[in-house]
This record gives C-alpha cells, sequence and structure tokens, in this order.
C-alpha cells in the first residue's frame, strides 16, 4: 500500500499472505477473505497488478492465473478498479530497464519508498507494481489534459 501523487510515493505498509498448508480450494478462499480484508481496512482508490506471464509449467501457470482472477474478483466486488502491468513495464518503471534483475526492483522499491531493514521479494514486487501504477497514472492523466487542450485548440 502505497500513497501517491504520481511525482512523490509514500510507503504506508505492506503484508504477506501466507497459505503454503492449504489446499488450492482453500488457498483461493484465503486470497479472496485476506483482500477484502485489506480493502477493508485501508480503502484503496485502485490496486494494480502483474499481467500474466508464460510458464513453461503449465501447472503453476493454471494456479497463478487462478489466483489473480481471485484477487481481482475480490478487488471489483469491492469496487476498487484494478490495472494491470507487464513485467517488464513495471521493471521499467521502478528501475530504468525493463530487463532488471529481482534484487535490483526490491533495491529500488526500498529506495523509493524510503523503507529501512528488509523487504520480501514479494512485498517490493508488490510495492513496484504500485509504484508503475502510480507513475502510469499521472502520465494519463497529463495525456488526457493534453489531448483536451489541444482538442479545444482546435475547435
Amino acid at each position: 500500500m502505497i500513497e501517491s501523487d504520481g511525482r512523490r510515493s509514500r510507503y504506508i505498509s505492506h503484508t504477506t499472505i501466507e497459505l503454503a498448508k492449504l489446499e488450492l480450494p482453500e488457498k483461493l478462499a484465503g486470497i479472496h477473505v485476506q483482500i477484502s480484508d485489506i480493502i477493508r481496512e485501508w480503502q484503496p482508490q485502485e490496486a494494480a497488478i502483474e499481467e500474466v506471464f508464460l510458464s513453461r509449467n503449465a501447472a503453476s501457470a493454471l494456479k497463478l492465473g487462478q489466483a489473480r482472477g481471485v484477487a481481482i474478483a475480490a478487488c471489483m466486488v469491492s469496487r476498487v478498479p484494478v490495472y494491470e502491468y507487464a513485467a517488464r513495464v513495471i521493471k521499467q518503471a521502478v528501475v530504468g530497464t525493463g530487463a532488471a534483475a529481482k534484487h535490483q526492483v526490491q533495491h529500488m522499491a526500498k529506495t523509493l519508498l524510503n523503507i529501512r531493514g528488509r523487504l520480501p521479494e514479494d512485498a517490493a514486487d508488490a510495492l513496484a507494481i504500485a509504484l508503475c501504477h502510480a507513475h502510469n497514472r499521472l502520465h494519463r492523466y497529463n495525456d488526457l489534459i493534453t489531448t483536451r487542450r489541444s482538442t479545444r485548440r482546435r475547435y
């Protein structure tokens, strides 16, 4: 969870959802319940998630897709709009290169949000997605304003 105007971002909180010892249906339910709880607690205005990427392991890709679907559904049921970003776009926004390594994303998320101490990789990834969204949201807004201004000039 971050707060941002697109230029400056402030770290608020992070958590991880631990579901390792459960069967898949229980894991999916746990994701829905925990994300719904987070939404009730923090009341975010928007959510961002990483797009599906191709995996060599089809079973893992299917499970990831199911988990993403449940996370998106939890947001949408709570009327929190969800935005999706490709991994390369997230890395580009946070590190400056779409080919950045995990440790680089982790380092930049900590640096950009002024986080001291340990930050788990999964939390760093989630915060990087939030930073990417804040940055892209600002650019989409500026593009909209520019388009409207140029349209007004023409008419």
